[in-house]
């Protein structure tokens, strides 16, 4: 069985990073390498976030809450020039997001096919990444 951080790991946080790299070369007109020193990943792994080749896995930018969340992480990074650890409480609060929304219970079926997912409130429960409430 996968912890619902594992399937956070391996789907939201490349979502994140594909929305927000897609927003920055797109909307603010930043180069992929700029991106990529900004956010510590690869220019390939941009080139592949921008290209849809990762971070697909789950849809959350159909959410207008997370949507905007998004938005302000990329308008902070290109006007503010943020990076590393003060980006790590923003990409969290996404994610935070996207769990109490119920927006990641489909890939935790898929990766505990016994998992009742109307019954289980773990995601919809927990407030930060270390579990407190």
């Amino acid at each position: 069985m996968m912890l619902p951080c594992e399937v956070a790991v391996k789907s939201v946080i490349p979502a994140i990073r594909a929305y927000v790299a897609q927003e920055l070369t797109q909307t603010h007109k930043m180069k992929q390498n700029d991106v990529a020193n900004l956010l510590g990943i690869t220019q390939t792994a941009v080139s592949k976030y921008i290209r849809h080749v990762r971070g697909r896995v789950i849809r959350i930018d159909k959410t207008k809450e997370i949507q905007t969340m998004m938005n302000e992480i990329a308008s902070k990074i290109a006007n503010e020039k943020i990076s590393g650890p003060k980006l790590i409480p923003r990409f969290c609060e996404v994610c935070q997001a996207v769990r109490r929304k119920g927006l990641m219970c489909e890939l935790c079926r898929r990766s505990e096919p016994t998992l009742d997912i109307n019954a289980c409130n773990i995601c919809k429960t927990v407030q930060d990444c270390s579990g407190r409430l």
